[in-house]
């Protein structure tokens, strides 16, 4: 699987390990074992990706909410092999993309939810692109997918993307998963982060856009 081959360079290269604490210290709240924080680039400029070392931090209003619509299953895309994917193999591919250009991280949802808050790095694709033509091919263009003149996609450079919306009920990243799917995208090149936004607020990992506060 593509992402335990990465996992070594990745954490070689990218990983800021937690220091030793001490009597006086509070534990820091990591997101992997060996891993503290790493950097992604975000509309030109370094960010660093923590948890909220904030004891006494609270989920955003935007997904404390639980009254939302029926959970997507583990696997919607079947017989599809698209993988479903968790926080630390998301971050893994956050990771990779900022040296590797042949991986994107994706949000799916609408602009306005992305603007008001998003995960560093990640660009904007809205799931409604795939439903005008001129949208889809310009989209699939960025990921690295060639429209020829008989109008037929070559796939052979198609970019691995880690794709979310808002949560483990959103249906955005279903929808144009599924879109892409039908016009022939590799399934081994889409990676589905089910958890989306809820699961990585709820984590108090950092985020991006209007609503985010400032630490």
């Amino acid at each position: 699987m593509f992402i335990k081959t990465i996992s070594s360079v990745v954490f070689a290269g990218l990983l800021m390990t937690s220091a030793i604490v001490t009597a006086d210290e509070k534990p820091r709240v990591m997101i992997a074992p060996d891993l503290f924080s790493f950097e992604v680039m975000h509309d030109g400029e370094p960010m660093e990706v923590k948890r909220n070392q904030d004891p006494e931090n609270r989920i955003t209003e935007l997904y404390a909410t639980t009254y939302r619509g029926m959970p997507q299953p583990m696997h919607p895309f079947e017989p599809y092999d698209v993988e479903t994917i968790g926080e630390r193999e998301f971050v893994l591919y956050m990771m990779q993309a900022q040296n590797d250009k042949n991986i994107m991280i994706v949000d799916t949802r609408t602009i306005g939810w992305h603007e008001r808050l998003t995960i560093p790095g990640a660009v904007s694709y809205p799931y409604t692109m795939m439903d005008v033509p001129e949208d889809r091919d310009w989209a699939l263009d960025d990921f690295g997918v060639i429209k020829q003149s008989d109008g037929v996609y070559d796939f052979s450079g198609a970019k691995t993307l880690a794709m979310f919306c808002n949560g483990y009920w959103c249906g955005q990243t279903p929808a144009m998963v599924r879109a892409m799917l039908e016009v022939g995208y590799p399934e081994d090149k889409i990676k589905y982060y089910r958890g989306g936004m809820q699961a990585w607020t709820s984590l108090g990992l950092t985020v991006v856009g209007d609503a985010a506060t400032v630490e």
